[in-house]
């Protein structure tokens, strides 16, 4: 996602990170190659200027705390300036005991109803009992693809196809769902332009059968700065409580879209990264710089770590956060990660590992991980406990057995000793480092 603006803002800190001292030419060199990657990006030029600017004027006249280098200051001002420009962290709670009501807005083309079923695949990964109404009567073949799309999980979808009033249909669905133990009811409804008075009145008339708790609008992200005026026309006829940019996977003005939403005022709550019905994720400005700056989520590594910890495996757990894993420790890892979502999401939340991997290679580390389970499975016990005794002829026997070739087995290992450094390391120094930077050390 964003890849122009992450090569930029990273090329900019490189410069930093790489020279011999700091002094002013080289600050506001790195103000001005900032500008350039948010300019490109999209994003409003008064926004800019305010950022670079205040960029500036911190770098040069900050003290870095105690045990910070004057570089890692500057990144850090970098990030907080960054994280500052989209918006606040931002939550909503659905309410336990009743069936939480989500509608669903946005113009023809933002993608509504591919939003909906990623929505509802999100909210059901994360426990909750999903329930769908499809009240978009203007789109042909909406419901049919609402319906394929949540049958992957498993979630009901309630729609009317030879019924054009979406009010009613909106109220035939919730008292259809008011019986079933559902948690979120989510509403997709038909797009709209702005302009369009007929169908903000249509609006009104769901939103006033509805009651909704939540209105998310889905704003398309290749349309830039324009999200904002589109936003603020929405708020104006009904309460947005978030909003979701999609299309971020392949949108040079991304930065722009976000940089928009994040100032009308009605926060992002989830941010849509690809086309696969995973590719939805919650929006977090911190996360999402840190990410932009190639420092990596380092909160997803922690929540990672929780989740690993609340499934009760301690004795793993005590070998993995110690850099003592085995093989079948870095394969469950593994398989962990990909519960939560795409191999992608896995490779930029961590450490190190961010922006390492193309997407035109992401296919192909997807099905690495399948080859890895035959080939664990065709090691022995002790093998498994110690790597390190993998000699050569350990790995054609390994690589026969797992009808794999020997290359393959040695990348595994390779794949494996990597990861062990890198749990080692989120011990010591780096991680700290790392952590600094993000102000979360």
């Amino acid at each position: 996602m964003l890849d122009n603006l992450k090569d930029s803002l990273r090329g900019a800190i490189q410069k930093i990170v790489k020279s011999s001292g700091i002094d002013e030419e080289l600050i506001k060199e790195l103000s001005k190659d900032v500008q350039r990657a948010l300019l490109q990006s999209d994003v409003n030029v008064r926004l800019v200027l305010e950022i670079t600017k205040n960029l500036e004027e911190r770098s040069l006249n900050e003290t870095p705390p105690p045990g910070l280098s004057r570089k890692d200051h500057i990144v850090k001002i970098l990030y907080d300036e960054l994280s500052k420009l989209l918006g606040n962290e931002t939550e909503f709670n659905f309410q336990p005991g009743k069936q939480n009501k989500v509608i669903l807005l946005g113009i023809q083309g933002s993608g509504k109803t591919t939003v909906a079923s990623k929505l509802a695949k999100f909210l059901t990964k994360q426990g909750y009992s999903v329930g769908v109404i499809g009240a978009d009567t203007y789109r042909p073949g909406a419901l049919v693809q609402l319906r394929t799309m949540c049958e992957k999980s498993n979630v009901e979808v309630y729609g009317e196809e030879n019924n054009k009033d979406s009010p009613e249909i909106v109220k035939n669905g919730l008292k259809h769902f008011e019986k079933l133990p559902l948690d979120i009811i989510l509403i997709d409804t038909a797009g709209r332009h702005k302009q369009e008075q007929d169908l903000l009145d249509e609006m009104e008339r769901i939103n006033k059968v509805t009651n909704p708790d939540l209105a998310l609008l889905v704003i398309d992200g290749t349309i830039g700065q324009q999200c904002f005026s589109q936003a603020e026309a929405f708020h104006k006829t009904l309460p947005v409580g978030g909003i979701i940019v999609t299309k971020l996977d392949s949108s040079a003005k991304g930065g722009g879209a976000i940089a928009a939403s994040a100032a009308t005022g009605a926060q992002i709550m989830y941010i849509g990264t690809g086309e696969r019905i995973d590719d939805l994720e919650k929006f977090s400005p911190t996360r999402f710089v840190g990410r932009l700056l190639g420092m990596g989520d380092i909160q997803a590594v922690l929540d990672l770590a929780k989740r690993l910890e609340n499934e009760g495996d301690d004795v793993r757990l005590k070998r993995i956060s110690s850099g003592k894993m085995n093989m079948e420790d870095f394969f469950y890892q593994l398989e962990e990660v990909t519960k939560v979502g795409s191999f992608r999401g896995f490779l930029d939340n961590m450490p190190g590992l961010s922006g390492m991997v193309k997407d035109d290679q992401l296919d192909q580390m997807e099905g690495k991980i399948s080859k890895w389970r035959f080939i664990i499975q065709s090691m022995t016990k002790d093998e498994k406990a110690d790597p390190d005794l993998l000699n050569s002829s350990r790995v054609k026997r390994i690589a026969r057995g797992s009808g794999w070739s020997e290359h393959d087995v040695k990348e595994l290992v390779k794949n494996y000793k990597n990861s062990k450094n890198m749990m080692k390391a989120s011990k010591g120094r780096q991680m700290q480092g790392n952590l600094r930077r993000m102000g979360l050390g």
